[in-house]
């Protein structure tokens, strides 16, 4: 893909680029700097363009839930983590 090139975009960040380009032009700023604003705006607000959903991150996700059900269990039980002091 070409560098510039809006094709990973979504149609909704493509829609929110089009209202802040016309916004834009509306407050006297020239075509190229409007666009430039828009596009920079949204790459602001959503991220970029289109992500691709990780593979790894429903594995982080259940260690993040398995670490919280033993912390909820050791304050139920009353457990402490034991620590040496020297």
């Amino acid at each position: 893909m070409a560098r510039g090139s809006k094709a990973s975009y979504t149609n909704k960040q493509k829609r929110m680029a089009s209202h802040i380009e016309s916004s834009e032009k509306k407050s006297g700023k020239g075509t190229k700097s409007a666009e430039r604003i828009a596009w920079a705006t949204v790459n602001k607000e959503t991220g970029g363009g289109k992500k691709k959903k990780a593979k790894s991150s429903k594995k982080a996700s259940t260690k993040k839930a398995a670490s919280k059900k033993k912390s909820k269990a050791r304050k139920k039980t009353g457990a402490k983590k034991s620590t040496k002091r020297s």
